[in-house]
């Protein structure tokens, strides 16, 4: 089942659109692209955009980082054409807890990843999940 996502937000089939474009950092400069997308559990509207940036400390030969798997808040992502913007800078994204994009996220693992965007309980993402169970699914790769 699939909710109207709330307004201003894109449904599903828009953000899966997306899937293959670039992505850019908050300050506009290429930060990785984007390779799937994560819907609520319960809801299926799109919660997460799933990316391959340049991770972390660990370095290859020649000074370029290792790729890694992340998420970053749909909430806090805009379009273009063959570009997705994201309000969160580089280092964030390379620090980012890293995903496996064939696997559903747990409450623990969402709550872990808003914690690290700075998404409190108040408010957000982090106050849909935070009531759930704990062990419960709360985002599955759409």
């Amino acid at each position: 089942m699939s909710e109207v996502p709330p307004a201003g937000l894109p449904d599903l089939g828009e953000v899966g659109g997306w899937v293959g474009a670039g992505l850019d950092d908050v300050a506009g400069k290429a930060a990785g692209r984007v390779t799937g997308v994560y819907a609520d559990a319960d809801r299926g509207i799109p919660v997460w955009l799933v990316a391959v940036v340049e991770g972390g400390r660990r370095r290859f030969l020649f000074g370029r980082r290792r790729p890694k798997t992340i998420v970053v808040p749909l909430r806090e992502c805009a379009a273009m054409p063959g570009r997705v913007w994201t309000a969160q800078g580089r280092q964030a994204m390379s620090d980012a807890p890293t995903v496996d994009p064939t696997r559903s996220l747990l409450r623990e693992h969402e709550l872990t990843i808003c914690l690290h965007y700075g998404i409190g309980e108040p408010a957000g993402r982090h106050a849909e999940v935070a009531g759930r169970s704990a062990g419960s699914i709360t985002a599955q790769p759409a």
